[in-house]
């Protein structure tokens, strides 16, 4: 199985919706994704993540399934660190959370990070535990038991062979350090998403055990191909 975990495009986030630019990002994805299909589409349930997807499940005649899990509001809220804020931030965003993220102590911690007495007025290992189930459910939804003790995945049933979710750029953090079983603060701190980006996970079937491994990182190709500008959050091009 391929899956695609694709952020929104360039947004407008009060109200919550895409630019032209956006929408158009959006437009290119579903040229992209009709040359091989999907069998399934899923999407976060703000405006600006279904307005993604919708280009692509028109082109592709196929439902959106709407995850009001994956919405970046409801993962932010124990991830922001100024939680008091219209617009929280995410602690990977901030430079003291950074080198905290990444000193010894803490990567020493390995998948029980959360608990370091730094942490303890932050509500991370609630937030945690409620991506992890969430992602564990749609993977066996899909069907693939996430054997955390291992890190792999176990296949016990057929699963669609090309699969889509369209978010966010903070929760997109939370999904792909849960479903790689990479620890939060070494992912989100070494990778990034920018608008319209995809992430592609391929799952090998043909294993006993399944160790998902990412073969593209936040890919632009679709803009490139149409001479749209790409790069990085409007602020690099490349």
């Amino acid at each position: 199985m391929l899956f695609f975990y694709v952020r929104h495009g360039d947004p407008i986030y009060h109200p919550d919706s895409l630019t032209p630019l956006g929408q158009e990002q959006a437009r290119l994805l579903a040229k992209r994704f009709v040359s091989y299909g999907l069998d399934r589409i899923y999407a976060s349930d703000s405006v600006r993540a279904m307005m993604t997807a919708q280009p692509t499940a028109e082109l592709l005649k196929k439902e959106i399934i709407s995850c009001p899990w994956a919405n970046e509001h409801l993962a932010g809220k124990d991830f922001f660190f100024d939680r008091g804020t219209p617009q929280g931030r995410w602690a990977f965003q901030k430079q003291s959370f950074i080198e905290k993220f990444n000193s010894a102590e803490v990567i020493a911690m390995g998948k029980e990070w959360y608990r370091h007495p730094d942490f303890s007025e932050y509500t991370f290992e609630r937030g945690l535990k409620r991506i992890n189930e969430a992602v564990d459910e749609l993977f066996l939804e899909l069907g693939f038991v996430h054997d955390r003790e291992n890190n792999c995945f176990v296949k016990v049933k057929d699963a669609p062979q090309r699969v889509a979710l369209f978010a966010h750029q903070g929760f997109g953090m939370l999904f792909m350090s849960s479903v790689l079983d990479i620890p939060y603060p070494l992912y989100s701190t070494r990778f990034d998403i920018s608008h319209s980006c995809m992430n592609v996970i391929h799952f090998d079937e043909t294993q006993e055990r399944i160790y998902p491994r990412a073969l593209q990182v936040s890919n632009d190709a679709h803009l490139y191909r149409d001479g749209l500008m790409a790069g990085y959050q409007n602020l690099y091009h490349f």
